[in-house]
């Protein structure tokens, strides 16, 4: 019988020597100014920062509280401290296509002087204007045009009044036009008096009205022509005016953005308006006039047309390119939003109702986005890789994209975007994406990986004492002194369950450290020691374990049935981790095997009601192979098997307890039976060799809580896997129970070796002959299976007879 012995303490849990620090508390450490454990992270992450190039943006992924956000961010400050600072962006009018803003770039911090300086133009051609119109000389030369327009209407109806009066004809005005009359002797005859003139002489008259009202006709069509021709001099005398009062406004602007030629070609228009529409300027008549405008709905006097809409401003101070952080990234925070007010009942938007998004602020610097916020938003993600591949921000609204807009929406002319995008999310979105969308790995190029883990030796426990002492700072926390470090340290190793490795998830340990202070201060300490570190541990679990001290109570109780103590046939002590939240813990569980004559089956009844996931109907299969290997290479497997977790209710899932199985099955089979004072874990292959699992701490604390609650006999223990004894940071209690002999942990590689440790009876192995010895499990097993064997074939062969 090979012989496994139990683990010694230094097996089952690796202390950190406060020793080895050379401080008296954290206070005397340097800060930490790099990151701890994460040089593929952040090598990826400087790679992409510093690329340029399309698609070079960054996924940085892994598990929360691994410090990917303040990685990122401090590599991104350092980055962006260097670079310029980019431009301002403002929207103006576009006075041609309204419905299309113009935008317009400036040098940073001078987006907002111009907008300033349009709106000082517009007040000063508010007074500048109408003054020009009050002047003398444009009475004037207004007056002079009416008066030749006055003139020449004058001189066409006197010349034809002279030709008339010649041909006894008169001229006559009425309310609908002109009319010719007959005169006599200058006056207007009668019409009994027409009738008492001869009819040589009515007949002469009739004849001059016919001929006279062809050039009436010809006068009264020149008027509307003279009346425009009037007009136009008027117009162009007030567009001279204006002109004047106007050039020397906004030449002033013109000096001062002399380089700038869209905003010199802004100005034109703006000067173009300004004269076309300079009675906007004039002062409005009130009372009953405007009463009228706006009864009948006329538009008031808007300037807004003249305003400047900045919506990117940025400082001229040095400050480096923008880091943008989005914490709700819907589709108009992202890519902005043009905004609309009701006016007479109907929704009406200009260019000033532009605003910008995040992709609009972060322009020639960085945007920040929590990739898992952004693709619950709708429409978001879609419009960001739309945007990133024209590498132009073009405003659009979900409604406009998918044709839903009822009224005419503004179409924004696109601005120039030269901006690094850095995702922050979890690792299974990040292969999500890259599986399910074609333009994902062409926008993001690089992926830094964050792990949850850092090697533990001498030095990275000195690493890790800096950084548990810059957290603390800050914090704002008490210091810790070195036998708190140590224990934060320990628990390091525990909360990734390997004590080679000391967990990077720093969110874990900052709040240990804040809860650790705060019974540091309940106890009225200024340092915070391992006690307070280890009170904080305690009082976390309980907080956390109602549940997992109700099953422990059910089981003293008898309700859920675990033996620990005696031997059964076929019935053995599995262990099972659940997980509530973030708090884990081990659960025994009974599982029992029946074995009869059969056609090589192993029944998993969990599988056949549903209640097994797929690893732990693998694990099963597992078995009826490392059967068939071991015991029937040359013969039928004539055996049916049924294993069940016994009071179990849920679904049962991994196959951590396939050797468990795989130890009752051959308990059933060779009528040998396990101690129940003992309690397995560990996953089989098909050759009898254990594998290792995860959970291995919990799943022995909660065996040894069964056990402690019913009194530990000394022969009480758990076999496990002997690849995980690499991970064993258990409880102080379980420890020192260990080191008492009250309670042993056995790490095993095959299944004969766990089978031997169960049963006390040697698991054997075959002789030259191909045969096991006699009295051991294997010999029993085989035998069994033989008879199986031998009654099909007899009961086969009465059958045929």
């Amino acid at each position: 019988m090979s012989v496994v012995k139990a683990l010694k303490r230094k097996d089952l849990y690796r202390v950190c020597d406060p020793k080895q620090f050379d401080f008296k508390t954290t206070a005397d450490l340097k800060e930490l100014d790099k990151f701890v454990g994460q040089d593929r992270a952040l090598a990826a992450a400087k790679f992409a920062i510093g690329m340029k190039g399309l698609g070079y943006n960054l996924f940085a992924f892994g598990p929360r509280g691994t410090g990917k956000s303040s990685l990122v961010l401090r590599l991104l400050k350092e980055k962006a401290h260097d670079r310029a600072v980019p431009n301002d962006w403002v929207y103006v009018n576009n006075f041609t296509l309204p419905h299309k803003p113009k935008a317009i770039s400036f040098p940073p911090g001078q987006a907002r002087g111009f907008a300033n300086a349009m709106d000082q133009l517009v007040d000063d051609l508010k007074a500048t204007i109408p003054q020009a119109f009050e002047q003398e000389e444009y009475r004037q030369r207004r007056d002079s045009l009416e008066q030749k327009y006055k003139e020449i209407q004058e001189k066409a109806f006197g010349d034809f009044r002279e030709r008339g009066e010649k041909k006894n004809v008169g001229l006559l005005r009425t309310p609908t036009g002109f009319a010719l009359v007959p005169l006599k002797d200058g006056a207007i005859l009668k019409p009994e008096e027409f009738q008492a003139l001869s009819e040589e002489d009515q007949e002469a008259r009739k004849s001059a009205i016919d001929e006279l009202e062809g050039e009436l006709a010809q006068i009264v069509e020149d008027l509307p022509r003279m009346e425009k021709e009037y007009r136009l001099s008027v117009r162009e005398l007030n567009r001279e005016v204006t002109q004047f009062a106007v050039e020397h406004q906004i030449n002033e602007l013109r000096k001062t953005y002399e380089d700038h030629q869209l905003v010199q070609a802004y100005l034109d228009d703006v000067e173009e308006d300004v004269i076309e529409t300079a009675d906007d300027f004039l002062p409005q008549e009130q009372g009953q006039e405007a009463a009228g405008l706006a009864i009948l709905g006329a538009k008031p006097k808007d300037f807004r047309r003249f305003s400047v809409n900045v919506i990117v401003d940025n400082c001229a101070d040095g400050c480096g390119a923008p880091i943008v952080e989005e914490d709700h990234p819907t589709l108009p925070n992202v890519v902005g939003r043009i905004e609309s007010i009701a006016t007479y009942g109907t929704q009406v938007t200009d260019f000033t109702l532009i605003k910008s998004g995040a992709l609009h602020q972060a322009n020639g610097g960085y945007l920040v986005l929590d990739v898992h916020k952004l693709l619950m938003q709708p429409f978001a993600w879609e419009a960001l890789k739309r945007i990133l591949n024209a590498q132009s921000i073009r405003i659009e609204s979900a409604a406009e994209s998918y044709g839903l807009g009822s009224t005419m929406m503004l179409e924004p002319e696109p601005i120039p975007l030269d901006i690094k995008v850095v995702l922050l999310g979890d690792a299974y979105l990040y292969y999500m994406l890259n599986h399910l969308d074609p333009d994902f790995h062409e926008l993001f190029k690089v992926a830094a990986d964050f792990d949850d883990q850092m090697e533990r030796s001498d030095e990275t426990i000195q690493t890790y004492a800096r950084l548990i002492g810059t957290l603390v700072q800050q914090e704002g926390l008490s210091p810790l002194d070195p036998s708190g470090v140590a224990r934060v340290v320990e628990h390091g190793s525990r909360l990734c369950e390997d004590v080679e490795r000391l967990t990077t998830h720093m969110a874990s340990i900052v709040d240990l450290v804040r809860e650790a202070d705060y019974w540091a201060r309940e106890d009225g300490q200024k340092v915070i020691a391992k006690a307070h570190v280890e009170q904080a541990i305690d009082a976390k679990i309980y907080r956390s374990d109602r549940i997992r001290e109700r099953i422990l109570d059910e089981i003293h109780r008898g309700t859920i049935h675990i033996d620990t103590e005696g031997e059964v046939v076929g019935q053995i002590n599995g262990l099972a981790v659940l997980q509530l939240d973030h708090f884990m813990f081990g659960r025994p569980s009974r599982i029992s095997c029946t074995v009869r004559m059969g056609r090589g089956e192993i029944v998993n009844i969990e599988r056949e009601v549903a209640l097994s996931g797929p690893l732990h109907s693998k694990g099963v299969l597992i078995l009826t192979s490392f059967l068939a290997h071991r015991f029937a290479k040359d013969r039928p497997l004539s055996l049916t098997a049924n294993i069940v977790f016994e009071q179990s209710y849920s679904n049962i899932d991994g196959d951590s307890a396939s050797s468990t199985e795989l130890y009752s099955l051959l308990s059933a089979l060779a009528d040998v039976p396990i101690k129940q004072s003992l309690a397995v874990t560990g996953s089989v292959d098909q050759y009898g060799h254990v594998q290792a699992i995860g959970g291995v701490n919990e799943k022995i604390e909660g065996f040894f809580d069964v056990c402690m609650a019913r009194g530990l006999n000394g022969e009480q223990g758990v076999l496990i896997p002997k690849d995980n004894v690499k991970h064993l940071m258990l409880r102080a209690d379980v420890v020192d129970a260990c080191e008492r002999g009250d309670f042993h942990i056995y790490p095993v590689e095959t299944i004969d070796q766990g089978i031997e440790i169960l049963t006390g009876v040697p698991a054997g192995e075959l002789d030259e002959k191909r045969q096991y010895p006699i009295g051991t499990i294997n010999r029993l097993a085989a035998v069994r299976l033989m008879a199986f064997t031998r009654r099909w074939f007899e009961m086969a062969h009465a059958a045929d007879r």
